[in-house]
């Protein structure tokens, strides 16, 4: 599942839709709110973007996969975009829940930040990440985490304003190959 329950019971992924289904910045100069059914061929037009970015191939296969999670209510990773004034999707973000056994907390997992090269250092991001701490905030989770690569340094220089850096090294291991 998602996420937990709301004090009435409801899953909390709907209070979403039934508050704020999409919100706008200030400036009304940006959108953000979940993926609809008819916003596949943008988000993977902003999905291959973003794999394009870290050199990791996509075929139409993942992009299907990564769909298929982002629209199944029963996965737990959900999305973000971000829209233009008129509508258009120029960013993304894949985000889930994860827990943190040593906390004793939930927070919430950023997996993918993407904004389209020639709207960025417009707020397009600062939307995105915006909408995620209001979601953090609704779902109780003490923190939203997420990885960069070392050398992205214009992310990063925006990442440093908006949250603090961890000392923390990742590791990915294969599994057993028997």
């Amino acid at each position: 599942m998602r996420s937990t329950a709301r004090a009435d019971g409801a899953p909390a992924r709907f209070l979403e839709a039934e508050t704020t289904p999409r919100t706008t910045t200030p400036a009304a100069r940006w959108s953000v709110g979940a993926p609809e059914a008819g916003d596949y061929a943008p988000w993977r037009e902003l999905f291959r973007g973003y794999c394009a970015f870290y050199r990791v191939p996509m075929p139409e296969e993942k992009a299907e996969l990564v769909w298929s999670w982002l629209t199944d209510p029963g996965h737990e990773l959900e999305g973000l975009l971000v829209r233009d004034t008129d509508g258009t999707p120029v960013g993304l973000a894949h985000y889930r829940p994860f827990v943190r056994p040593l906390h004793g907390a939930v927070a919430g997992f950023l997996d993918d930040l993407f904004v389209s090269p020639d709207v960025r250092g417009g707020g397009a991001v600062d939307a995105l990440l915006a909408r995620l701490r209001v979601i953090a905030t609704e779902r109780g989770w003490n923190a939203v985490r997420w990885i960069t690569a070392d050398d992205n340094h214009r992310a990063r220089s925006k990442y440093d304003q908006v949250a603090t850096r961890t000392m923390f090294v990742t590791y990915d291991m294969a599994p057993a190959t028997d």
